[in-house]
């Protein structure tokens, strides 16, 4: 959702400028410089997702032959065996079976096991060939979240968004990775990007060209480029150490997406917008750890004991188009960012919730942003990455702010049914954010916060500092200080970090750590505690912490 401009200014502007590691690593490295040349290869990794009581879903992605490229269409199907255990050493196997590696599927497979015991690490693999070169894959670790009516002490999650391939490494994922204390790793959305090589950011920062070079617009597209991420070794540690909870914001699709369009497609030059976004959906569910019965939509909802019901949200597939800003359309009770179903099923679902905690995924901030007086010269990328115009009218199209029935319609709702203790999990604009979610955001803090709001910054995505081309903290505590006033309700901004969140919930509170990555332009970046926020059990006010949760 954030902006630049565009390497082709004449067509349009573009918008939106540890344990189980130490076993997985190894076998990882291995396995991605596989390179058979007459056998089949795991070049892709290995992962799991969704995770429930008594089961996970298992994917890879098989080379059959080295000409079987990932969106060519080409290679013969392959039998593929997988074998789920309780131990690394695959001796206590818990379930296994076959399935096939279609080249309709792009040799994707996944496997959805059940029968598993709830709340338990598990190690999986997969194998294929036969005839004497039996491959192996990497093997990977995950865990079946805890039975729907389990007394849980807590749950741990990492939360990341917004990683640009071409704009840095992906090291967040790594320290994640080497955690061995998460039940899942939930991804907030543009886990990939849609734009041509030197397009976003510009090509002089580019770090990594994207492949393909061109954007991407076909199936044979979007598959190449999913592939082209999960070459990643950072990632391919991630998948293989954590069950990752998905779902989609733009990117995966077209900048600024909406039922009916994007603001980065043009159909008289690139075709039919529902072509271009079957195609994306498609090649998404093929190289994503996400269940096909969720196939057309990500919104779904998961639960982890009698602690937490995690209620994760798709704001593309049925939103009407971003109004202009200035016309009164955002206040439009005709127009929706959920679709009307969707948000009938999370009313539904947080009211009918008897879980401590209602978390819900949303890709884009759902606390309101207004701007004070700011700087010339910090207004205009500010604007950049929250939607606006220069002019910085106080109003994000592309976000809640875009869509104000429905956020009254959601936050009266919390209100008038007593449900206590939401928590929206955010991610899309590059900057970290700790906000209450006022009633009334223009009397806050006398009107009283119904829910709050916790924003994680980009894995790599260019946030302030690098549209401006400065230093941490040049100018962004002046920025940050600005938006602050006039927004009571958000309690922190930061506009200068890389990285990742790590949520940690208990019946007391729900706590987000966040952490920043040292330089997103080094592989081997570092990674150090930035800042802790908590929102105690009944309060819906959210409060500083002097210590991350150990």
């Amino acid at each position: 959702m954030t902006r630049h401009l565009s390497a082709a200014p004449s067509r349009r502007t573009v918008v939106k400028a540890a344990a189980a590691t130490a076993v997985a690593a190894p076998v990882l490295a291995a396995a991605t410089g596989v390179r058979a040349a007459d056998g089949p290869a795991f070049l892709h990794g290995v992962a799991s997702g969704d995770p429930l009581p008594d089961g996970i879903l298992l994917w890879t992605r098989v080379t059959p032959t080295p000409d079987a490229v990932p969106g060519s269409g080409t290679g013969a199907d392959t039998a593929v065996d997988w074998e789920i255990a309780e131990d690394r050493e695959f001796i206590r196997i818990a379930a296994r079976g076959t399935t096939v590696a279609r080249s309709g599927s792009d040799h994707t497979v996944k496997a959805d096991v059940r029968g598993l015991r709830p709340a338990t690490a598990y190690w999986f693999r997969f194998s294929a060939g036969g005839a004497g070169r039996t491959v192996l894959s990497p093997a990977g670790r995950t865990r079946t979240a805890p039975a729907r009516d389990a007394s849980v002490s807590g749950v741990r999650f990492g939360v990341v968004s917004c990683a640009n391939w071409e704009a840095g490494w992906f090291s967040p994922y790594r320290h994640l990775a080497a955690r061995a204390d998460l039940d899942a790793v939930l991804h907030l959305g543009d886990y990939i990007y849609e734009y041509a090589s030197g397009s976003y950011p510009t090509q002089d920062t580019v770090v990594r060209p994207h492949a393909p070079a061109h954007e991407i617009l076909t199936l044979a597209d979007y598959r190449t480029r999913h592939a082209t991420y999960k070459t990643d070794t950072d990632l391919q540690s991630l998948h293989a150490t954590h069950p990752v909870i998905a779902i989609w914001d733009d990117h995966e699709f077209a900048n600024d997406a909406w039922s009916g369009g994007a603001e980065n497609h043009t159909p008289a030059a690139e075709g039919a917008w529902t072509a271009r976004v079957a195609a994306a959906k498609q090649a998404y569910f093929e190289w994503m750890p996400v269940r096909a019965s969720t196939e057309g939509t990500v919104y779904r909802r998961l639960t982890f004991g009698s602690l937490a019901e995690l209620h994760l949200l798709d704001l593309r597939s049925f939103r009407s188009e971003q109004a202009s800003v200035g016309d009164g359309a955002v206040d439009d009770p005709e127009r929706s960012i959920t679709g009307r179903a969707q948000l009938d099923w999370l009313k539904a679902g947080l009211a009918g919730s008897d879980a401590r905690w209602k978390l819900v995924g949303t890709s884009v901030m759902i606390s309101p942003v207004a701007f004070g007086a700011l700087p010339a010269h910090l207004l205009a990328p500010l604007a950049e990455l929250l939607g606006l115009p220069a002019e910085g009218l106080a109003v994000n199209v592309d976000q809640w702010d875009g869509y104000t029935d429905d956020r009254r319609e959601l936050i009266s709702h919390l209100r008038d049914n007593g449900i206590r203790d939401t928590v929206f999990l955010t991610g899309d604009i590059h900057m970290a954010w700790a906000n209450d979610v006022p009633v009334r955001a223009a009397t806050y803090p006398l009107s009283p916060s119904a829910a709050t709001e916790f924003v994680v910054t980009s894995v790599t995505s260019d946030n302030l500092d690098d549209i401006l081309r400065v230093a941490p903290q040049t100018v962004s505590l002046v920025a940050a200080a600005a938006v602050k006033a006039a927004n009571r309700h958000v309690k922190w901004v930061d506009l200068d970090s890389h990285g990742y969140g790590v949520l940690d919930v208990t019946a007391e509170r729900s706590q987000m750590d966040y952490y920043a990555v040292s330089d997103k332009t080094s592989q081997d970046a570092t990674s150090a505690w930035l800042r802790s926020y908590r929102t105690l059990s009944g309060s819906q006010r959210i409060e500083r912490v002097s210590a991350p949760v150990r």
